[in-house]
C-alpha cells in the first residue's frame, strides 16, 4: 500500500522556522522525483519545491526562493522541506507528492499557519 505521511506543520510566528517531513512507503522511493505543494484557503494548489531522484537538482517557486530548502534521504524514504523566515502568506496546507512517469502519489497534507 502506497503511503506518504507528512508531519512537522503547526503554528509559528512570522520570521520563524518549521521543518516538514514526508515519509514514503509502498513504492521505490529512490526512483521518484519528489515535490512539495501547498494550498491556501480559496486558492489553487501550487508547486513550492521539487527535487530529483538523486537530490542533486532542486527547483523553487519564486515566492519561497532563498527561504525554503528541499532535501531527501533515500535510505530513510524521506523528503524534507526546511522553511525559514516564514511569512503570513506561507499559511497553507502543505502536501508531499511523488512522481515517476505516469504514477503520482499524494500525502494527506499538514497545516502550516504563520501568525502572531
Amino acid at each position: 500500500q502506497v503511503r506518504l505521511v507528512e508531519s512537522g506543520g503547526g503554528l509559528v510566528q512570522p520570521g520563524g522556522s518549521l521543518r516538514l517531513s514526508c515519509v514514503a512507503s509502498g513504492f521505490t522511493f529512490r526512483t521518484y522525483g519528489m515535490n512539495w505543494y501547498r494550498q491556501a484557503p480559496g486558492k489553487e494548489r501550487e508547486l513550492v519545491a521539487s527535487i530529483n531522484v538523486f537530490g542533486s537538482s532542486t527547483n523553487y517557486a519564486d515566492s519561497v526562493k532563498g527561504r525554503f530548502t528541499i532535501s531527501r534521504d533515500n535510505p530513510k524514504n524521506t523528503v524534507y522541506l526546511q522553511m525559514n523566515s516564514l511569512k503570513p502568506e506561507d499559511t497553507a496546507v502543505y502536501y508531499c507528492n511523488a512522481v515517476f512517469a505516469s504514477s503520482r502519489y499524494w500525502g494527506q497534507g499538514t497545516q502550516v499557519t504563520v501568525s502572531s
